[in-house]
């Protein structure tokens, strides 16, 4: 694998060593794709609320390559990971198999967004004659600072499919998921929407947001400066409710969520249900270019289908009267269907030092794929939409 010598790629510990903008020339050089993930303020808030580093299992180690000038042309959001937690592409199986084998699985090098099963860039260039060169350069040095360090393996995970195709080409395994997102087809109002799906998907809706509005519960968007701390106070009892359920250990803290408030409130949107005069539940979404992404829900109490309302069907309607193409609701679901959800194919790249290691993973990924594409195709036959080409 050619590294590249007459260039330098460096490792950053901490988000802040490096210049804000110059992170995000490479993250987001289009405002119209803008993705709220890989910029410098929402990975600096997760650092500087010790949500990632410390203890936490995600040791920074930021990759960025220079020109001459000392400019920075592409990025990486790269952590050195003791564990496979907090990823949502995961490689416990593969870990277990390699330590009881007489291998050492950890420490890693993953290159993601901490927490957060969102596609987009991984590897950061920034536009140019030499984007993919530089691009070639980033997973080259990953590679060899996995070698050098003497990691197991290096993953990039919810990359974009064409930079995941070109990976493969450099030795990379592809490994492909699976999510469900909304796509406005250029909708005028939710029921332009409904308009859209079969006759019985479009009264099941309306039951739903019928049923999930019956007890006097109001639905409330907060964004921007009008998001104060008392928002955050209630976001996070709710974050906390359901991370104590599903996960176990909730992996954020009450102070990142006053962070990203502080570092990005024009990019956060809070629904809430509110009962009473009180919040009883509550979204956090964060507003892309081209996106709506939901990323936490919760409640302290609970009624019938409020989940779908304040996740999904608002999410839509916000989506709609704002122009945006795509609603990203996060990791698996297969409930999301019926309410205009589809699937589709999310892609990971894996290196793997131990040459039998990565053989048996292989012949695995193989087998996953195309059970994936199996799937994948089942679902979206058996999606809500019209069938009669309206």
């Amino acid at each position: 694998m050619p590294i590249f010598p007459e260039t330098e790629v460096k490792l950053a510990t901490s988000i802040a060593a490096i210049d804000a903008a110059q992170w995000d020339a490479c993250a987001n050089p289009d405002s119209a794709r803008y993705n709220p993930f890989v910029s410098h303020a929402f990975l600096k808030a997760l650092e500087d609320s010790r949500a990632v580093g410390g203890r936490s299992g995600w040791l920074p180690r930021h990759l960025i390559l220079e020109d001459d000038n000392g400019e920075i042309t592409a990025a990486a959001p790269a952590y050195l990971k003791s564990h496979s937690q907090g990823e949502y592409v995961f490689d416990h199986g593969w870990a277990e198999a390699y330590e009881q084998a007489g291998g050492r699985y950890y420490p890693k090098l993953q290159i993601a967004v901490p927490f957060t099963p969102v596609p987009g860039p991984r590897l950061l260039v920034k536009p140019g004659a030499t984007a993919y060169a530089d691009e070639q350069v980033m997973a080259a040095a990953a590679i060899e600072a996995a070698r050098i360090s003497g990691l197991s393996s290096v993953h990039m995970t919810f990359l974009d499919e064409e930079v995941a195709g070109r990976l493969r080409a450099m030795g990379f395994l592809t490994r492909v998921g699976q999510q469900f997102h909304w796509h406005n087809q250029g909708y005028a109002s939710f029921d332009d929407f409904l308009a859209s799906l079969a006759s019985r998907k479009r009264k099941a809706i309306r039951k739903e947001r019928e049923a999930a509005l019956s007890a006097g519960i109001e639905i409330e968007h907060v964004t921007g400066k009008d998001i104060g701390e008392a928002h955050w106070d209630a976001m996070f009892e709710f974050y906390m409710d359901t991370g104590n359920r599903k996960w176990g250990r909730p992996y954020l803290n009450r102070a990142f969520f006053s962070l990203l408030g502080q570092a990005m409130p024009e990019r956060c949107l809070l629904v809430f249900a509110k009962r009473e005069g009180r919040y009883i539940a509550g979204a956090l979404n964060l507003i892309g270019g081209d996106c709506l992404y939901g990323r936490y829900w919760g409640a302290i109490e609970h009624h019938p289908a409020l989940h779908f309302e304040v996740c999904y069907y608002q999410a839509i309607e916000y989506a709609i009267t704002h122009g945006l193409p795509r609603v990203e609701a996060g990791a698996q679901g297969d409930h999301k269907l019926a309410r205009g959800y589809l699937p589709v194919k999310t892609y990971s790249a894996h290196w793997l030092a131990d040459p039998a290691l990565e053989r048996a993973v292989e012949r695995f990924l193989k087998q996953e794929r195309a059970a994936v594409s199996r799937i994948n195709a089942d679902l979206t036959e058996m999606g809500p939409y019209r069938k009669d080409g309206s």
